[in-house]
């Protein structure tokens, strides 16, 4: 079993001077949750290296046992620093793909060719892709077989729309997830802001917010069962 994670290379939120990148809990906890079953994990980000953490998902108000375990996780830090860059990824190499969020995907996932191209090699080929969070942005340019949108007429969801008003950042990020899940014909659905809410939809496994990260890999590991 070899999965793909592919995390942000981007870290600054919009003008207001702050930084951003990915949140460290959605990559922690599904990063164990996939190791632990067994799986072969590859990080992957669009420049490599290390890619940026959010600093507010490493303060202590924002650390959960996924990720005070990564603190102490030699082996997997020294993996984090050292992201395969995009552009060396074999899409035909991996059983699933998974992504992280954190605000930094909305910049630079979300418009990279490389990261489209990868989405659409999985799904065309009936390979299970899972997103949460902010994530799901890099569905923005993403099409099906058919042309269409993938997340056309399929069960979505990701961050609200008051999730990121709670948040403060309605006016910085450069489109509403919420919204631009809907306007490509997502069927977008969502549970309570900040509780743990999966949609799963053939091989499309999306997650609302941090909450949502560790089930959402447990969604994707059982569709490759």
């Amino acid at each position: 079993m070899k999965i793909l994670m592919v995390l942000t290379s981007h870290d600054t939120l919009g003008d207001t001077g702050e930084k951003t990148g990915f949140w460290l809990e959605e990559f922690a906890a599904p990063y164990y949750v996939l190791r632990d079953a067994g799986a072969e994990i590859t990080l992957a980000s669009p420049k490599g290296g290390q890619p940026p953490v959010d600093p507010k998902s490493d303060a202590e108000e924002s650390q959960t046992d996924a990720t005070r375990r990564f603190k102490e996780d030699e082996e997997g830090k020294k993996a984090l620093a050292d992201t395969v860059p995009l552009s060396q990824i074999n899409a035909d190499e991996y059983d699933a793909v998974f992504f992280p969020g954190g605000h930094g995907p909305m910049w630079d996932l979300a418009e990279s060719d490389e990261s489209r191209r990868l989405i659409e090699s999985f799904a065309h080929s009936d390979r299970p892709v899972g997103a949460v969070c902010h994530a799901p942005a890099v569905f923005r340019h993403v099409t099906g077989k058919d042309g269409e949108p993938l997340v056309k007429g399929r069960r979505v969801t990701g961050f609200t729309n008051t999730e990121e008003e709670a948040v403060g950042l309605t006016d910085v990020v450069p489109f509403l997830l919420e919204d631009m899940l809907q306007e490509k014909g997502g069927k977008y659905e969502k549970g309570a802001d900040w509780g743990s809410f999966v949609v799963v939809d053939g091989k499309l496994v999306t997650g609302q917010n941090p909450a949502s990260s560790e089930e959402a890999a447990k969604e994707l590991l059982n569709l490759l069962k």
